[in-house]
């Protein structure tokens, strides 16, 4: 089987896998890091996005081999020292932009590779670059008014009050 090396969460990892292993699969069963949920296998739901090289990525739909060399950060690699949340994490707390939480991890990746791109999005901007992330509960409007909120800290303001 081929090895597969990566810098993951700022530290290096490297495993065996099958050419057929999706990146989604090595970072849960492999490396043990279940923050990336797998909903749909297919491209769907959103749940698995994970950032590769800075972008977001739906890493259900990407083998572990096309990762190989590549920087990779789960949700569990944005609090930096493990205790302080990321803003958006924060953002998602403090605004209710969770219910079940299955969604939560690929709509934080999502939404912090939205405000790299646009540091102010509007809320039109927001549900558009969503499209592609579902969440069962149906709690979009908290989770935009997360996102929202998230990149005003992101950018060093207070959120504006509703």
């Amino acid at each position: 089987m081929p090895t597969v090396s990566m810098t993951v969460n700022g530290k290096q990892m490297s495993g065996d896998v099958e050419s057929r292993t999706l990146l989604a699969q090595f970072i849960r069963e492999t490396l043990d890091l279940t923050g990336t949920h797998i909903g749909c296998d297919t491209s769907q739901c959103g749940a698995c996005v994970v950032h590769v090289n800075g972008d977001s990525v739906k890493s259900c739909t990407m083998l572990a081999l096309e990762a190989d060399g590549a920087d990779v950060t789960t949700i569990e690699g944005l609090a930096q020292d493990g205790d302080d949340l990321h803003p958006m994490q924060e953002a998602f707390r403090d605004n209710h932009g969770l219910q079940c939480g299955f969604c939560t991890p690929g709509m934080v990746m999502s939404a912090i590779d939205l405000v790299k791109t646009n540091p102010n999005p509007s809320e039109h901007e927001i549900r558009e670059w969503l499209e592609g992330n579902i969440c069962r509960c149906t709690g979009y409007h908290n989770i935009v008014k997360s996102i929202a909120a998230g990149a005003a800290a992101m950018r060093g303001e207070k959120a504006a009050a509703e």
